[in-house]
């Protein structure tokens, strides 16, 4: 890979999160920095932002995510990738600490993709930190999930059957009511190290209400995340809308082909209904950007 002078780094903190989040972005955009001036490594680069934002307590993604309509248990996915061969991402795993460096650990092992049971053996195989503490913030999310339920309002926006489809498929002890919120974002990082190399990292608590053991597009390579030789794609918004089109390896198609990476990102976004959230940020060889039609806070850091 051609060397490339200078780094960038974008980081978002999901479609449908508030601007006023855009300090924690900044924060993680910084940890990335810092990193990238230790080590030089786009990867745990990506890493240091998604964690920095897992740790917020605000975000969707870590000590922060949502609880699943029990009340009581959360479910996180998680993934990385770069350009020097390095894939891993783990699904509905529980009680751990920062899945993003989960996911970076299940790179190292013969795999790619952990999930569920298995991956929280993974975890405490290999001594990786435990979180159980659920926080003020994450039981006024659910209280208000609680307040708004209203069974006949659709729990993700842009799938036709959905009340009838959870009715008839419920899998929690709990009686099902759909609620007119419902949460969607992820957290993600994409950076371009000074040395030309990419990489992406994301982390999400899954979306509120959803089935227990519910995948979306985080932890799958070219629905949620991308990176190759010609830049990397993250994507946040409705993972069952996202992996119909495989949006980020999409997206890099058409920076690979030399497209504008802002056409690109605006160009993907429009190829859903107005009404599903969707945000995506990217870096190329030569851009770095961000676009979503929702708000998403967000945060860039480019060096010359």
């Amino acid at each position: 890979m051609s060397h490339t002078p200078g780094y960038a780094i974008v980081v978002h903190g999901g479609a449908g999160s508030p601007r006023a989040y855009d300090d924690g972005c900044a924060r993680a955009a910084r940890r990335a920095a810092d990193e990238l001036a230790i080590s030089a490594d786009a990867l745990e680069a990506a890493i240091a932002a998604v964690a920095s934002m897992e740790d917020d307590g605000r975000f969707n993604a870590g000590s922060g995510a949502v609880l699943c309509l029990d009340g009581a248990t959360v479910e996180l996915d998680a993934s990385i990738m770069d350009t020097r061969g390095r894939l891993g991402a783990v699904a509905c795993v529980q009680g751990v600490k920062n899945p993003v460096l989960l996911a970076r650990a299940v790179a190292e092992t013969p795999h790619w993709l952990l999930a569920g049971e298995g991956a929280s053996r993974f975890a405490a195989a290999i001594g990786h930190p435990v979180h159980t503490t659920i926080s003020e913030h994450q039981r006024a999310a659910h209280a208000r999930v609680v307040r708004e339920l209203a069974g006949s309002v659709p729990a993700m926006p842009g799938i036709a059957p959905e009340a009838k489809a959870f009715l008839r498929f419920w899998n929690y002890q709990t009686p099902l009511d759909l609620p007119a919120h419902a949460a969607c974002d992820t957290v993600g990082a994409v950076v371009r190290g000074p040395d030309g190399h990419f990489a992406v990292a994301l982390s999400t608590g899954g979306s509120a209400p959803s089935l227990l053991g519910r995948v979306g597009d985080t932890p799958i390579i070219g629905s949620g995340f991308y990176a190759g030789p010609a830049g990397a794609v993250a994507a946040t918004g409705i993972g069952e809308q996202i992996v119909r089109h495989l949006l980020a390896r999409t997206v890099y198609g058409w920076i690979e082909d030399g497209m504008p990476l802002a056409h690109a990102l605006e160009r993907g976004v429009g190829l859903f209904d107005a009404k599903v959230p969707v945000g995506l940020i990217a870096v190329s060889r030569a851009e770095a950007g961000s676009f979503s039609n929702q708000d998403m806070p967000h945060a860039r850091i480019v060096t010359p």
